[in-house]
């Protein structure tokens, strides 16, 4: 086993550094650098591996396999090769912030409602959290409120290696039998927990804690957050998407929920006014095909539940088979086919054959659409008389 300097737990800061290849081994579609040290942090404890350059030489991916550091390249460097490696630090920077900020809100969370983490993934867009207790949307806003409050405390980080004997007595969170040097990392007034990743020195460093999601997750919750940069980024987006909703409806950026709520109730009293107008229409259009058989409609804009109206309306007064018809914005039909005692199956089958076209329903109604052009369509009921 080739054991590597750990630089990154000596300085989580450490943006670059000088090493020497101790070995190269050829992988899977590239090669595994070991070196005698390096500041690359590897994927574990829920936080994902450090990205950047090795003399320029892109690092894929860094994994700790059988206590060895392997920098997955896609180009070889041979053994004895003295390097410079540097760390894509926004990537880093932007992990410890979510870290330090997951360690902060869980400590706070478990210790209030006697729980566990028992999930963590840390992703390039959200952290999620699992927890085997229901937390609601009120009280995480608490622990949100009371985590940011410690974190602009600005209290420094505090991360030891206790003896065995310290160890035990010690109330760290999610204590279990661990063997080896342990590392524990303190948040003051927030955590106390076994960490093995890398974090920021002092907790206003994590800038801010924003909870944006929870549901039900097994017994307990799933959380979904962001920390630092990231809610910056999420506030600057929303803020951005109210500005142009706030366009759009003529209203001032703190008023627009208003301006919606408005609009959505025109919109309710428009719709219950179309269905209305639509009601009298389609009693107009049954009318008009009174006994007369067989009716093949055409109709434009119609919505599907709309399609299903009119041709039940009309198969009832024409005592016959109606089919009806009406355009989508893409130039296919949506279609709906009634015949009172019908058996339309074979008939919807060889349709949807002819006419690049899908659906289906009971043996006297069906509904579907077609992707052909509407003479298309005309040719095939004509040829079916």
């Amino acid at each position: 086993m080739i054991e590597t300097k750990r630089l990154y737990y000596e300085n989580a800061y450490q943006k670059e550094f000088d090493a020497v290849v101790v070995e190269c081994r050829e992988a899977k579609k590239g090669f595994h650098i070991l070196l005698d040290e390096s500041a690359f942090y590897p994927e574990g404890g829920g936080q994902p591996y450090d990205q950047g350059t090795i003399n320029d030489i892109k690092v894929e991916e860094v994994h700790e396999k059988a206590g060895e550091l392997l920098h997955y390249t896609k180009t070889a460097i041979d053994p004895g090769t003295k390097i410079h490696g540097k760390i894509d630090w926004n990537r880093r920077f932007d992990f410890m912030q979510q870290h330090s900020g997951e360690h902060m809100v869980s400590g706070l969370i478990c210790e209030r409602f006697h729980c566990d983490n028992v999930g963590f993934h840390l992703g390039s867009d959200v952290v999620t959290i699992d927890f085997n207790t229901v937390v609601t949307e009120e009280q995480l806003l608490e622990i949100e409120e009371e985590a940011n409050a410690l974190i602009w405390q600005n209290a420094q980080v505090e991360i030891t290696y206790p003896s065995p004997e310290e160890l035990e007595k010690l109330p760290y969170r999610s204590k279990k039998e661990l063997t080896g040097k342990v590392r524990i990392v303190r948040f003051p007034n927030a955590d106390l927990c076994a960490c093995c990743g890398t974090h920021v020195s002092n907790t206003g460093e994590i800038g801010m804690v924003k909870f944006l999601s929870v549901e039900k997750c097994r017994e307990g919750i799933r959380a979904e957050m962001i920390c630092g940069k990231r809610v910056l980024n999420y506030m600057n987006l929303i803020n951005e998407q109210n500005r142009k909703v706030s366009v759009l409806l003529s209203a001032k950026p703190a008023h627009t929920a208003e301006a919606v709520e408005r609009l959505y109730d025109e919109n309710t009293r428009n719709k219950s006014k179309v269905a209305r107008m639509e009601e009298e229409l389609f009693a107009i259009e049954a009318e008009r095909h009174v006994d007369q058989g067989n009716a093949i409609l055409f109709k434009e804009n119609l919505e599907a539940d709309s399609v299903r109206k009119l041709t039940d309306l009309v198969m009832h007064s024409c005592k016959g088979r109606c089919i009806v018809f009406s355009d989508n914005q893409d130039g296919s039909f949506k279609y709906a086919i009634g015949e009172i005692d019908g058996d339309l199956r074979q008939f919807t089958k060889d349709m949807n054959t002819a006419l690049n076209g899908r659906g289906g329903g009971k043996p006297f109604f069906v509904q579907g659409s077609v992707r052909a052009s509407k003479e298309d369509i005309l040719d095939f009921i004509k040829s079916r008389g």
